[in-house]
């Protein structure tokens, strides 16, 4: 009896407020798809019967014992900024279920080949803001560049970096300053100019785009080795009358060709706001939308003779009003709600080797939009 009494004192030690060794994380991937370089995401409350108070010492490790890429999170950015959150990645087959154990252990110390997403305020190129990953890499400009005398530009555009290394390569290719020249690894082919880029935004009104100027402030709010999340501040700007601020959120994780951005409006007065996301106009292009699964993707030359991209922009179908275009863009109009609008965008080059024409694009912005549409389904229990 006696042993009894004390097995279930023992299990019962972590609602006593004792804290558990591990944890055990089961993940169903519920989609007849495969799902490669999934963010699975752990926030404190679920680590909580581990008793960490830094989770900056979470440790995962998957069923075969191999320990996992982790980074920790600070999602409130409160004051002190401290982690809240873990995440890791990991590859799924279709309708795959997979158990992973969370324990504490040492402080993560990262080395440089484990960054897989990066991002920084470049201060020496008239105050662009600049963003990778192991697949893609954007840049947009800063208030600098509007008063620079050689080429001034001013644009809120999501401009395009085409590489075909899994390295981050932002800071060198700055450091050499000559990134418009592909030594191997990719280069600047793409000219955003006044356009949107990839998936740069702004505000329809009167059957018309309205779009900020370049970006006055940016904070960096994680900084790798899975994820890069930053915000940039935008100056008022006239949206039908109506000045209208913004803040932009933007993150991109280790293994994606998607951007997730979030913008934060606030007008001056009272209004309902519809954002209008665009993706560049260019000579030879093919378009297609999909109002059911929520997207925008195109297929078109590169200039300068390198190759052939796909860019593409996912919302939710829900928010997603209808397709429209201006001048410069095709562009994907979204609903606001509490002048707030989220969203995807991103692109690949057909010289990366991933996906070489519009039909294998198409079938991979549609399969992204299924998994935004079905998150995984995570459960953490006390490991016996």
């Amino acid at each position: 009896m006696r042993n009894l009494y004390l097995a279930a004192l023992l299990s019962a030690l972590p609602s006593l407020g004792c804290a558990a060794n591990a944890l055990t994380i089961t993940v169903i991937n519920e989609l007849p798809l495969a799902r490669a370089s999934e963010t699975i995401e752990l926030s404190a409350n679920d680590l909580s019967a581990l008793g960490a108070v830094d989770l900056a010492k979470i440790h995962i490790t998957d069923a075969s014992g191999k320990e996992l890429l982790v980074q920790a999170l600070d999602t409130d950015f409160d004051e002190p900024r401290k982690p809240d959150a873990v995440i890791f990645q990991a590859d799924f087959t279709p309708g795959e279920t997979k158990k992973f154990t969370a324990s504490v252990g040492a402080k993560h110390v990262y080395k440089l080949e484990d960054v897989k997403a990066h991002g920084r305020f470049v201060r020496e190129r008239f105050d662009d803001f600049t963003w990778e990953n192991d697949r893609i890499a954007h840049r947009t400009y800063g208030k600098a560049l509007e008063t620079w005398r050689g080429e001034p530009l001013t644009s809120s555009t999501i401009d395009i970096w085409s590489k075909r290394t899994s390295r981050m390569v932002i800071d060198e290719w700055y450091m050499v300053d000559d990134y418009h020249a592909d030594h191997g690894e990719g280069a600047d082919f793409y000219s955003a100019g006044a356009s949107r880029g990839c998936g740069g935004n702004g505000v329809w009104a009167a059957d018309k785009l309205w779009t900020s100027s370049n970006f006055v402030q940016s904070r960096v709010l994680a900084n790798g080795p899975i994820r890069v999340l930053f915000e940039l501040g935008y100056d008022a700007f006239d949206v039908n009358g109506t000045p209208v601020s913004e803040v932009k959120r933007i993150s991109l994780d280790a293994g994606s060709q998607f951007d997730h951005f979030q913008s934060s409006y606030q007008p001056r007065t009272t209004m309902t706001l519809t954002s209008g996301v665009g993706l560049k106009k260019v000579a030879g292009e093919v378009a297609e939308f999909n109002a059911a699964r929520g997207w925008l993707a195109q297929w078109e030359p590169m200039e300068k003779n390198a190759g052939q991209q796909g860019l593409a922009i996912i919302a939710s179908p829900a928010q997603v009003e209808r397709q429209a275009e201006d001048q410069r863009n095709r562009l994907l109009l979204v609903k606001a709600p509490n002048n707030t609008v989220s969203y995807w965008a991103g692109f690949a080059w057909d010289k990366a080797g991933r996906f070489t024409n519009f039909d294998a694009w198409k079938t991979h912005v549609d399969e992204f939009a299924r998994r935004l549409q079905s998150p995984l389904k995570i459960s953490v229990s006390v490991k016996q």
